[in-house]
């Protein structure tokens, strides 16, 4: 027996009474029971979106959360995690909190796919709405300005609080209508009209008016699987994350003692003297570098080792440097006792990747190259490297 579908014609109601049908075993959770029900204000995992939340509750029991709502030959299963007498009426609550916050954002979506659609041509070929995002895929390419334009049109639509229109209609009626739909539709298809924006088949629940869906944001876009990922949140969702981020601009631009719209400028200025500092500070390090590679003792092998941070570049210019005037391997470790070492090890006259054999019989290396110059890591004491620095 088909369930009927309360929250086709009733999305805002929160309460219904419905005869139990069954209640059997659940075959995907230990534990728990799958519910069916003559009829039921929950909407099942169907369409993208997950399902709605709420408890059932029978005369003289205590509630029982309903764990998931699934569909299957348009039978309505409420997994809940014991067992509930068959043939009884219970009353079912559903959690209009997060109903009405998937409708805001489901419209949310119809409107910007539409949208997408009139005026670039693209289809909607993915859709996901979840307890916290929500994506759409299309099957061309958006760049910046085409998605601030979008979006743009959307919060117009959603400002003029437009009718959203949801029904049946007649297999003739539905002939005649231009409609999206991400594919092949048999039996009763349901169609969701928002008008001068979208048409289009959809099973879920929706706002009446597109006001009640507040505001949209784009929070992300990317290329995806050659057409573009769009990640948006609506109404409480897209405030929250709007508030967040405010706040956070707040807290760094008190953090700097400038306003928030000088953040980018303040930014962009401390970014230049970073560079400018890390400049002079790659500067001193090599003649620091230069300086110790100087005092260095006469014999064929050398090492030395350079505080964390040394610039890499700076120690392979020591290192090319030291190989022009020894005869064996010259190497500078980068680090400490504690964290380990970065290396960078050269030679004119040896093979650098026999030397890496030698080094791992006796402490953890990672890394390779080619014979005049090798690079990696070892996690181990200076002294040890001294040593076998010293025995080769």
């Amino acid at each position: 027996m088909k369930t009927i579908k309360l929250y086709d014609e009733q999305p805002y109601e929160t309460e219904f009474e419905a005869a139990v049908i069954s209640c059997t075993p659940s075959a995907k959770k230990d534990g728990a029971y799958e519910v069916t029900l003559d009829k039921t204000l929950f909407f099942p995992e169907e369409g993208g979106q997950t399902p709605d939340k709420g408890v059932l509750k029978a005369d003289g029991e205590e509630e029982v959360e309903v764990i998931d709502v699934q569909i299957k030959d348009d039978i309505i299963y409420h997994t809940v995690s014991r067992k509930i007498p068959e043939g009884i009426t219970l009353c079912g609550i559903i959690d209009f909190e997060h109903r009405f916050s998937n409708m805001q954002q489901h419209t949310g979506e119809h409107i910007f796919s539409g949208i997408v659609h009139s005026i670039y041509g693209y289809d909607n070929v993915g859709f996901h709405l979840s307890d916290n995002i929500v994506t759409m895929d299309y099957s061309g390419k958006l760049d910046e300005d085409d998605i601030a334009k979008v979006e743009g049109l959307v919060n117009e639509a959603i400002f003029k609080d437009v009718c959203v229109k949801a029904w049946y209609p007649s297999k003739e009626e539905l002939d005649k209508i231009d409609y999206r739909s991400k594919k092949e539709l048999s039996g009763d298809v349901r169609i969701v009209e928002i008008p001068g924006y979208d048409i289009c088949a959809c099973c879920a629940p929706h706002v009446r008016r597109t006001g009640e869906i507040g505001i949209l944001k784009v929070i992300s876009f990317q290329n995806y699987k050659g057409g573009t990922r769009v990640s948006i949140l609506c109404g409480n969702r897209a405030y929250l994350y709007l508030k967040k981020e405010h706040d956070m601009i707040g807290r760094l631009a008190l953090s700097l003692s400038t306003s928030w719209e000088n953040i980018p400028d303040v930014f962009s200025k401390q970014q230049e003297e970073i560079a400018d500092l890390k400049k002079r500070l790659s500067d001193m390090a090599e003649k620091v570098l230069l300086k110790e590679a100087e005092n260095l003792p006469d014999g064929e092998n050398v090492c030395m080792f350079a505080q964390s941070g040394t610039d890499p570049n700076v120690a392979r210019r020591i290192v090319n440097d030291l190989m022009e005037k020894k005869s064996g391997y010259c190497g500078i470790f980068i680090g400490n006792d504690a964290e380990g070492y970065r290396f960078i090890i050269g030679s004119k006259n040896c093979n650098c990747n026999d030397l890496l054999q030698e080094m791992r019989k006796t402490i953890q290396v990672r890394g390779g190259g080619a014979p005049a110059m090798v690079q990696g890591s070892v996690s181990c004491a200076g002294s040890d490297i001294e040593k076998v620095f010293a025995c080769i």
